[in-house]
């Protein structure tokens, strides 16, 4: 189990991302794509990368917008593994724009 990391450490690592508003120790972005296909193909691709670090998002999609949830529920809260994942989507994200 990955070590729970203080909000504002996790926030500070991270372009874009905010604190969840349902009070949840969890960080929160939503993207906005040129279309449909483009939001299913992030969804796919980050998929792939949180299976492959068996670290899964809660998200939430919507025709061209996905909202992004990450948290460590065994930590009870933010971790380093949610960092990590934030930054891969970041990146990925930047390349289909």
């Amino acid at each position: 189990m990955a070590d729970k990391m203080e909000l504002d450490t996790a926030l500070g690592q991270v372009e874009g991302w905010s604190a969840a508003e349902d009070g949840k120790h969890a960080i929160f972005k939503a993207f906005e794509f040129d279309d449909f296909a483009t939001a299913f193909g992030f969804m796919s691709a980050m998929a792939t990368q949180a299976e492959k670090a068996d670290h899964h998002p809660e998200w939430f999609n919507v025709y061209n917008k996905v909202e992004v949830t990450l948290t460590s529920h065994d930590a009870g809260g933010v971790t380093e593994k949610d960092v990590k994942l934030a930054r891969k989507m970041d990146a990925f994200a930047s390349k289909l724009v």
